[in-house]
């Protein structure tokens, strides 16, 4: 069973999210904050994880980094989406962050549930080398 981690810290969103994911067979694995998300992570290692970029102790961007720096493979190539209303055309983050997919809140469950399947399907990858399988490297991104 494919195991979700959304990183969320507006409690509804988070529990929209958790029950349109659990109707596709998925477990997800729920953490209000940044940092409490990368403990998940590191302990649970889910096979995907969404992300919210404005969230309290770890932000969305530096919870990215912490996942792409850490020294264990296994973490480091999880697939990541960001999910977010706060996101500004052109912001630089965007581009160096190696982020897999990023999503504009509000999102349709069709756009939302296809893009999360093309991610558990194309499973970990590595995001620093010009071979990458990840759809943000690709020319036409979700």
């Amino acid at each position: 069973m494919v195991a979700l981690l959304i990183a969320e810290d507006d409690e509804d969103i988070s529990l929209v999210l958790a029950r349109v994911f659990k109707r596709t067979g998925m477990t997800v694995l729920r953490a209000s904050d940044g940092w409490a998300a990368f403990e998940t992570i590191v302990d649970q290692r889910p096979d995907v994880v969404l992300t919210d970029l404005g969230m309290p102790r770890m932000d969305g961007w530096e919870l990215i980094d912490a996942i792409r720096a850490h020294e264990d493979g296994g973490i480091r190539r999880v697939p990541v989406a960001v999910l977010s209303g706060h996101l500004r055309p052109g912001d630089p983050r965007a581009a160096s962050s190696k982020v897999c997919a990023i999503l504009l809140k509000p999102c349709p469950n069709d756009q939302l549930l296809a893009t999360m399947d093309e991610l558990v399907t194309i499973g970990p990858h590595d995001h620093d080398r010009a071979d990458s399988r990840c759809p943000a490297d690709l020319p036409v991104s979700v």
